[in-house]
């Protein structure tokens, strides 16, 4: 765990009050957050619940005695927090090479405030330079889909596990395509684009969502962003 992820999990942490539904995301920089605050539900008594956004973030909520409850039992959330694989200066995000954006997204819209958690390698001044977008889709619709990302300008590929041989398999079943645009000049057509496609579950283009983006870094500051 490097100091930027640490710094950034503690100042996150340290944000939540006694009381709070919380949106816990998924990733390595999430991963430092929720560690930070089962440190405070241990030592502070702190009295939160939270709302994970994959398997392997329910699983570590629980390991560090964070209370859970499901969008069944809750209605809204005081905050979220997730990390981003790339971050613009209006905070529009890439998210989604943990295969978890879709439950992501969802957690966020709830949220009264979406707060991101990076280092400064995920800052861009131009989404999807640096980063493709996630799709997910139907697995029979794959084909289709990826017919359909290349007449919208992409290079897509479908993301393929690393530990065995086939698709990378989303939480809900479904496949991910990566779509690499080499720079997107309209994120907002793009969404519209790409939810349009038949057998298409979402994407990982966050746009207008994020509150504040705190930023880690490796002297163990924490700067603040916010949108531009």
């Amino acid at each position: 765990m490097n100091t930027a992820k640490r710094a950034v999990g503690e100042a996150a942490a340290a944000r939540v009050e006694d009381g709070m539904r919380l949106g816990l995301g998924t990733g390595s920089t999430t991963a430092c957050f929720i560690e930070a605050l089962g440190r405070r539900v241990r030592e502070d008594g702190l009295q939160v619940v939270g709302t994970p956004t994959s398997f392997a973030a329910e699983r570590l909520a629980r390991q560090h005695g964070v209370a859970l409850a499901t969008l069944d039992e809750l209605d809204a959330l005081d905050l979220a927090f997730d990390g981003a694989d790339e971050i613009d200066p209006a905070l529009n995000l890439i998210k989604g090479r943990g295969g978890a954006h879709t439950r992501e997204k969802v957690v966020a819209s709830l949220a009264e405030q979406f707060i991101v958690l990076a280092d400064p390698s995920k800052i861009v001044d131009r989404l999807g330079t640096r980063m493709p977008v996630p799709v997910e889709v139907v697995p029979m619709a794959a084909t289709p889909v990826l017919r359909r990302l290349e007449r919208l300008g992409a290079t897509p590929v479908l993301r393929e596990a690393a530990s065995k041989d086939g698709p990378v398999v989303t939480d809900q079943g479904f496949w991910i395509i990566d779509a690499d645009f080499s720079g997107i000049d309209d994120p907002d057509a793009l969404d519209i684009a790409i939810r349009r496609i038949p057998g298409v579950l979402d994407h990982g283009l966050f746009l207008g969502m994020a509150h504040l983006a705190l930023i880690g870094q490796e002297d163990g500051s924490v700067w603040e962003l916010h949108p531009k």
